[in-house]
């Protein structure tokens, strides 16, 4: 069994290595990528505000960490729904639709991507990032823990999520992008979520084989995508707050329930896109917590994200 996993762990390092680092060849960088503009796609991590809101404490402030990506390139970035290039929409699978928890007519992150390649084309400089995977984990977990499903059945699931999105990237490169960005989903084990619905060891597994089998089937492509690391910067974030200047990391700061359906977890649960500076814990400083509901994170969580995202992305290109 140790040498099984040792194989498959040469094997993903191999993989993630060849997206995390240019190619090979050269030892500097002999120009910056200056992107013309740049175009989302994905779930409710990315969403900048499709229906309105978004997912985390709405503030009126950069809240998104896609947003902060494109302004540190000095670009705006704004929702589809309201012209803009970020088809990025809460409760958006990869390619199956939402279950009965969400709205069935949320477009899959493959229907963003067929919307934009129908009506649009692809830049020579535009930088695209994909990012998904939470929306199909949460629908897994969910499974699980009402004994739908067992643990094995959800990681199995995951991991053919994992390679959809994997095609999807693909679609973006063939039709001739050249700065492809894709972002999975975090390790939803370390989710107050996972922690409150004790699952937290079938999230965890689900979400590192989405994120393998995806850098697998993406591992030829390595000179046009980069693979940022959500799971890594995440459980840095989860297990030392202080060192990222927040205190709390496992309390959602938001006290905004949804009677409905909300993030997908169930009805009465508290759902940040509900989420204003007036509906937080009494007292409570909400950047200093990591997570503004049970799954996605306070406009500290998504700044420091979308921080360690531009640092990957202009250490690339």
């Amino acid at each position: 069994m140790s040498r099984t996993w040792l194989r498959r762990g040469v094997l993903l390092a191999a993989c993630a290595a060849s997206l995390l680092l240019a190619a090979c060849g050269s030892s500097t960088i002999e120009s910056q990528l200056n992107p013309t503009r740049v175009v989302t796609f994905g779930d409710a991590f990315a969403d900048l505000g499709q229906k309105g809101s978004r997912y985390t404490v709405n503030d009126g402030t950069v809240n998104n960490w896609t947003e902060q990506v494109a302004l540190a390139f000095g670009l705006s970035l704004t929702p589809s729904s309201k012209g803009g290039t970020s088809y990025a929409t809460g409760h958006a699978r990869v390619v199956a639709k939402p279950d009965d928890v969400a709205d069935n007519a949320t477009p899959t992150v493959k229907e963003q991507i067929d919307k934009f390649l129908a009506a649009d084309k692809i830049g020579a400089n535009d930088l695209y990032i994909v990012n998904a995977g939470t929306s199909d984990l949460i629908v897994e977990g969910v499974r699980v823990a009402a004994g739908a499903e067992t643990a094995d059945q959800a990681v199995a699931n995951s991991r053919q999520a994992g390679r959809d999105l994997a095609a999807q990237v693909r679609r973006l490169v063939d039709a001739g992008a050249r700065f492809v960005v894709v972002v999975g989903p975090y390790n939803l084990g370390r989710s107050p979520w996972a922690v409150g619905a004790s699952i937290t060891s079938a999230m965890e597994n689900a979400s590192g084989r989405f994120n393998d089998d995806m850098l697998v089937q993406l591992v030829d492509l390595g000179d046009k995508v980069l693979y940022v690391d959500a799971a890594l910067e995440f459980n840095l974030m989860v297990a030392s707050p202080p060192s990222f200047s927040m205190t709390d990391s496992v309390t959602p700061v938001c006290t905004s329930v949804d009677p409905g359906p909300g993030i997908g977890i169930g009805s009465g649960q508290v759902n940040s896109a509900l989420c204003t500076p007036s509906t937080v814990l009494a007292n409570a400083t909400y950047n200093n917590y990591l997570f503004a509901d049970k799954i996605y994170p306070t406009p500290a969580g998504q700044n420091r994200f979308g921080d360690y995202a531009f640092q990957r992305i202009r250490s690339r290109w």
